[in-house]
């Protein structure tokens, strides 16, 4: 049992000699703790110094109040006790699993000995745990499993800012060190153990417990924003035991020395990284706010819904005419999709007023500061116009970048778009993005960047050329200069996993996969399904979390469909997505990088070719305009 460990945010040298250490650390980045031996008290599993257990009961506690001089006994009665006659049968006790006796109840001066002592309180837990483990269906997924069996990598925390610890992460990578439960263990309480992380996975880490070396046998996965993750120096502070696992307590007979060699000048979690996890899992949307949201049978207008529920930043909206609540849509706090009261009176855009004239009992509007803050833009110069052509992701089928045109010029640069060929006469299937979406491109996107471009539905002449279907239908194309060329440095790269919404089924979360990335374009593709499912979603769009967030948050995560069950619900289900998804897929055709400069309008620019995985994390633009 090992206490003294102090976390501290500055730089220090080792204070073990280079030839006593057994194995250097490798160096990591300096902005998380380091632990160092600062000449405080070490404790280790023979009760000489910090913990003591008790030889007669079998107590651990704070070796200073003890009795004796000796601190072998944890009361006067144990000391006497042990000398009596009923030595045998207190430690026949103690074998056999029974609660230490209540002469060692004596020992009050630290809280640890409540808990220590509640064996019964402990078995308990394991015959829960016990039936937990056997309640897992047979196709319960694991990240972990998941990963390993594939070599598969993970999608880091960092890409994600919207998501708990996305700002705050830190240098958190392999070869920190973390306090954690010791589960190779037969002591009757819960103990703990020096870890260290060998491979992380978004939230999830693979650790591996000190003193294993290369020995993978007991690696274990774990989340390390969970509760039982701790800085080293936690246990010391805490007054709770490290005990070493049973199946390497006999390989050093130090612990102390091996402990300090291993762990100083070594990398641990910062001592508030529990705060600052619930910190981050605070959301300032509550249930009973209203909120405008669109309407998803109509997506050219916004109703009134009202917060009924909040999981890691999700809404679950219900639309306030719905009487039974079964009326919802699923959101995160910073869709773009979700407004205040008044937002589309203010921009001009369609709203379907509720039949409740008065607002229920209990329910109130959410303040304007909480939503998702949009790009000023400038419209007073040259700006977007009605009938400009322009690519657009179809919000009915997310795989598909459109042929699309402007219909409407709203306010603070929202745009109304209709795909092209597929509208409905009332305009009713028209919605609504910002002119700085990343959602919307120019005239030639998709043939630079060899996308498919969907071609308007029932257009025969294919393969489709904007030039000479800007011709026919005697329109121009919006300026290049008008769209969002900003390019973050996210960090994602080509078959990274992580968690995303199905967005044809907002309420989903499953396991998915990045297959492409066009500049600050994603590809995402659901594990287990067809391509014809996959999704063009922005980097940072709110609707992509790192692996572990399910667990984290609580919400459900949708494992990848097994190959039995794809082929059994392929005319069933399926059929059902794409009926309620009302894809509009044309031909597939031949792209060419061919460009006329007319479609333009005029002004000559050259495109900046990208190819079919580019990874361009910079601020370079999809197009230059080249100068005279």
């Amino acid at each position: 049992m090992f206490d003294g460990y102090d976390s501290c945010s500055e730089d220090t040298s080792s204070s073990s000699s280079s030839d006593e250490s057994e194995e250097e650390v490798a160096p990591l980045p300096s902005s998380l703790p380091i632990i160092k031996n600062n000449g405080q008290v070490y404790t280790y599993p023979d009760g000489k110094s910090g913990m003591a257990t008790c030889e007669m009961c079998g107590m651990v506690g704070v070796r200073d109040a003890f009795y004796s001089k000796t601190k072998r006994f944890c009361s006067v009665s144990c000391s006497r006790s042990y000398s009596s006659n009923s030595k045998k049968a207190s430690i026949l006790a103690r074998l056999q699993g029974k609660p230490p006796t209540k002469k060692a109840k004596v020992l009050q001066k630290q809280p640890l000995v409540a808990k220590l002592a509640a064996y019964a309180q402990y078995q308990a837990t394991l015959q829960n745990q016990a039936k937990t483990k056997a309640a897992v269906p047979v196709e319960g997924f694991s990240w972990g499993n998941y990963i390993n069996s594939n070599s598969f990598t993970a999608a880091p925390v960092t890409c994600f800012k919207h998501a708990p610890m996305g700002t705050c992460w830190g240098d958190i990578s392999e070869g920190v060190r973390v306090e954690v439960p010791n589960t190779d263990c037969s002591l009757p309480t819960k103990v703990f153990w020096i870890a260290g992380i060998v491979k992380l996975a978004g939230y999830n880490a693979l650790l591996r417990y000190e003193g294993f070396e290369n020995d993978s046998s007991l690696d274990f996965w774990c989340n390390v924003c969970g509760s039982d993750i701790h800085p080293v120096g936690w246990c010391a502070t805490s007054g709770k035991p490290l005990v070493p696992p049973r199946t390497i307590q006999h390989k050093y007979t130090n612990w102390k020395a091996f402990l300090v060699k291993r762990l100083t000048g070594a990398k641990t979690l910062p001592p508030d990284f529990s705060q600052k996890v619930s910190e981050s899992m605070q959301y300032p949307f509550k249930t009973s706010m209203r909120v405008e949201v669109v309407d998803k049978t109509h997506l050219c207008r916004t109703r009134v819904a009202v917060v009924e529920s909040v999981i890691g930043g999700r809404l679950r909206l219900v639309y306030e005419e719905s009487e039974d609540k079964t009326d919802d849509f699923w959101c995160h706090m910073y869709s773009p999709l979700i407004h205040h009261l008044g937002w589309s009176r203010s921009i001009g855009h369609r709203f379907k007023r509720p039949d409740i004239t008065k607002k229920q009992d209990g329910h109130f509007d959410a303040p304007p500061h909480l939503f998702m803050k949009v790009k000023e833009v400038d419209t007073a110069g040259e700006w977007f116009k009605e009938g400009m052509k322009l690519e657009a992701i179809d919000p009915l089928n997310l795989s598909a970048i459109c042929v699309a045109t402007i219909r409407k010029v709203l306010a603070d640069g929202y745009l109304m778009i209709g795909i092209d060929g597929s509208e409905a006469a009332d305009g009713s299937d028209w919605f609504c993005y910002h002119a700085t979406s990343p959602s919307i491109f120019p005239v030639g996107f998709c043939e630079i960047n060899m996308i498919e471009l969907t071609p308007p539905r029932g257009y025969a002449k294919l393969p489709f050329k904007w030039f000479d279907y800007l011709r026919e239908t005697d329109s121009i194309a919006a300026p290049v200069k008008l769209f969002n060329k900003e390019v973050p440095n996210h960090g994602f790269h080509v078959g990274m996993k992580l968690e995303a919404v199905d967005l044809m089924e907002p309420r989903l979360v499953c396991v998915a996969t990045v297959t492409r990335i066009i500049h600050r374009l994603l590809r995402i593709h659901f594990d287990g399904w067809e391509d014809e499912y996959d999704q063009w979603v922005d980097c940072e769009s709110p609707d992509l979390y790192p692996v572990g967030w399910c667990q984290l948050t609580g919400y459900q995560l949708q494992p990848p469909a097994p190959q039995s069950s794809r082929d059994s619900q392929s005319s069933s289900s399926k059929q059902k997505k794409k009926a309620k998804s009302q894809q509009y897929k044309g031909h597939k055709k031949m792209t060419s990088l061919q460009l006329k400069e007319e479609l333009l309008d005029g002004e000559e620019y050259s495109f900046l070719q990208g190819g079919s995985d580019q990874e361009s994390n910079g601020s370079a633009s999809y197009y230059i305009k080249q100068e005279p």
